[in-house]
This record gives structure tokens, sequence and C-alpha cells, in this order.
């Protein structure tokens, strides 16, 4: 098989790093790809929101699988482009997408399915918000709240609020500042909910649903989870308390509902289901849905997949899913640490030297995001994540020992990365 991978990220490498090992594989792209990918893959220079050039790039090339990776064409509708003109495409339609694309409209499918999820109320006025926070504050009501920007934010537009104060700022924020622009224009008010987070991703052809290995990853900048929200500092695969019997219970009343949903309202979904979830002590509860692979889970998640990835992600793109076999996992876990450029989420410097990737050990994988090659070959930084480094081991302690072993030898000026990722399975 041809196959195009969509995307430019350390997710996108991953994809490409599993594509590669299957024995169906004949010649693999990424578009525009990265310093990584170009190891495995031939990068091409196509614009992921240039719809109509990477169609026409794909049917001009025989490609028998285009699999989109970032949520930004997802949502805009490239999958419907390459499903008008016939071509096989992994992902949602843009009305599918908006699962993730918009906080409000996947709030409301969710309360009508009867899919368990925080509380929330909606706005779009920024006078009718404030007011809202007022009155809660008045009268006694519980904090911390979280607010939600409408749209994508790259994992920025999430606040938690732990007064009123810190409530009014996050909404003049998004929604007078307008400092992620349209995303911010609509929030979402939720109650903020205790317990802890898991990530689960399902395969699903619109109707069944294969789940994959469960994680957790870490948002926060910094260790013990404090500083501001980021894609995403570093994940880890299988946490202890994701059962046979809790994963079981999410398929049955999260996944399975919320697709047979997304079905009955016109839009179903094709792809991968991306379910941010909330342990909670009445149960699990969504906190968000993605519709796509997420970011840094896919970098531990996909190295204990002992399936063929390409098999699966082209079945599901056939809408053939029940013609191959339940995925096969290793006993052994994983932990990633993403190595990230000084300043990151905020403003950070890009074309440092990255020295030190010849100097790991021999099993360690290092998948690439922000990441280029110079004009005299060099590997230099161009994003805030540079790289997620992954380590294997029979447990999530000895992966993240072995991994942070090696994190230190690599270097580049203001390179930083959380020092606790992986620590809470101790």
């Amino acid at each position: 098989m041809r196959v195009l991978v969509i995307g430019s990220g350390a997710r996108e490498h991953t994809l490409c790093w599993a594509f590669s090992r299957s024995p169906k594989l004949s010649q693999l792209y990424c578009a525009p790809g990265n310093g990584g990918t170009a190891a495995i893959a031939e990068n091409i220079p196509l614009d992921p929101m240039d719809f109509a050039a990477c169609a026409d790039w794909a049917e001009r090339h025989a490609i028998d699988l285009t699999v989109i990776g970032p949520e930004d064409p997802l949502s805009g509708g490239i999958v419907d482009v390459f499903a008008a003109r016939g071509l096989p495409v992994f992902g949602p339609t843009a009305a599918a997408a908006r699962i993730e694309g918009s906080k409000l409209w996947a709030k409301a499918l969710l309360e009508r399915a009867g899919v368990p999820t925080a509380a929330a109320v909606r706005f779009s006025d920024h006078e009718a918000a404030a007011a809202w926070a007022e009155r809660r504050a008045a009268d006694g009501g519980a904090f911390p709240v979280v607010v939600k920007a409408d749209g994508l934010a790259a994992g920025k537009g999430v606040f938690i609020c732990h007064n009123q104060r810190e409530t009014q700022h996050a909404l003049e924020v998004l929604m007078l500042e307008r400092t992620l622009g349209a995303a911010g224009a609509s929030v979402l008010i939720e109650e903020f909910m205790e317990g802890v987070e898991l990530s689960l991703f399902a395969l699903t052809d619109g109707e069944r649903v294969v789940l994959l290995a469960p994680a957790c990853d870490y948002k926060r900048a910094y260790d013990r989870d404090e500083g501001p929200n980021t894609g995403g500092m570093g994940a880890y695969s299988p946490p202890k308390f994701a059962t046979p019997e809790l994963l079981a219970a999410i398929e049955r009343d999260i996944l399975r509902p919320t697709i047979a949903a997304l079905a009955a309202d016109g839009s179903p979904f094709r792809g991968l289901l991306y379910a941010g979830l909330m342990i909670t002590a009445e149960g699990p509860k969504v906190v968000e849905f993605n519709c796509r692979f997420g970011d840094p889970e896919t970098q531990v998640v996909l190295p204990r997949l002992q399936s063929d990835l390409l098999e699966l992600c082209a079945a599901v793109a056939a809408g053939r899913l029940d013609t191959v076999a339940p995925p096969v996992w290793s006993a052994e876990a994983t932990c990633g640490v993403v190595v990230a450029s000084g300043g990151y989420p905020g403003p950070y410097a890009k074309g440092k030297p990255i020295s030190g990737l010849d100097m790991l050990d021999e099993d360690i994988l290092v998948f690439h995001a922000g990441t280029a090659r110079a004009a005299d070959g060099r590997l230099v930084t161009s994003g805030g994540r540079a790289l997620t480094l992954v380590a294997h081991g029979a447990s999530v302690i000895a992966a993240r020992e072995r991994v942070y072993a090696n994190i230190a030898r690599i270097h580049f000026e203001g390179a930083r990365w959380r020092r606790d990722i992986g620590a809470r399975e101790a």
C-alpha cells in the first residue's frame, strides 16, 4: 500500500513509524513532515490546510490510504474533499469532527445522548458570562469552575478558575481580548470534576468500536501539574487503575452511545475517537472528545501495539472494522517525555541545534515534532515541543527510569522537560 500521512508533529512521526513496520506498506509519504519523518518517509511540501492540493497530490501518486493527523484540517473538511473524489482516507468528516471543533456542540450532543459529563452553561456574550460568575460568587456557588473556549485552541483554551476573579479574567482573555481568535467567541463554563484523568483511543468505522490501550497524559507545563496548559508534556501507558472492568464500562456507557448519537445526528464518525475522561467517585465522565490521535498519548500507545496499524486503519476507512482481528498489545509499559523549547507554551526561540541523539540507548524511541534540518544539514528546533523520548519497561516505573536516564543526554539551548511523568504509578 502507498500511504500518505498528513501533518508535521510527533503524532505523525509515530504514525509513520508504526506504518513503516507493516508488511503491507510499499511506499510512505508525510506532508509536510519534520526532521524525524524524513528518515522513514518521503516528506512532501504540502500545506495540510490546502485540501485541494493534498487531494490532487494523493490522486496523482495513486495513494491507497491517506491518514489525517491534526485537528485543524479535519475540522475544516479535508476528509470531505478526499471522499468526494473517491480517495480512501482515515478520519472523520467536518460534521463529525465537531465533536472536537465545537465544545458547545459536543456538550449538547452528550447531554442528548445521556453520556456522563460535567454540568455546564454556555455563553456567547461576555456581559452575560461575567454576570453569571458574579452571581455564582455572591450566592456562594462552588469554585473552581472550568472555562473552555468553544473552538480549537491547540490545548490552550481551558482555564481552571478558583474564584470569581480568575473566572472573570479567563472570560476577558477569551471573549474580549480574543487571544485565541474566533475560538473564544463563545465559551463553556463547566463544573470542576474531581478524580484522575484517563485518555482512551477508539477506532470506529461509524458502527463498530475497537478500543486501543489506555494512557495518562500531563497537560500542565511544569512539575506537580503547575503552570499553563500545553499540548501535552508527556504520557505513559498503561495506568494501573484502568482495569478491564473500567474500560468495558467506558465503552458501554460513553463510547458506544456517543458514536450512536453522532450517527443519529447525521454525522457518523469514522476514524479515531479520543476520549479525555475523568474517573470520578461516581464513575467515568467525559472531559472532552478529540477527533484524532492525541499527542503525546500516541507516542506511548502505538509502541505497545503488536498488530498491524495500517491494516486496522485501512479497515476503518473502508467501513470494514469487523473484518480484522482485535489489536494485540505488548505486556510492557511505556513512558514518554516531551523535550520542549524554553518559554513554551509562551514565546520561544527557534533554530537551536540539537545534539545527543546519537548518545541514547539503542531501544529508546525518539519522535520528532518541532524539528527541522538547517541548510547545513544540522537538526534544529522549529517548534515548542521539539521531541518526545519513549522507553519500554516491565512497568511504568521501570520505563520512566529508563527514559529519564536517557533524556539528559539531549541538548539544545533552552531545552526543558517535566521530571514527574509517570511518577504517580510508584
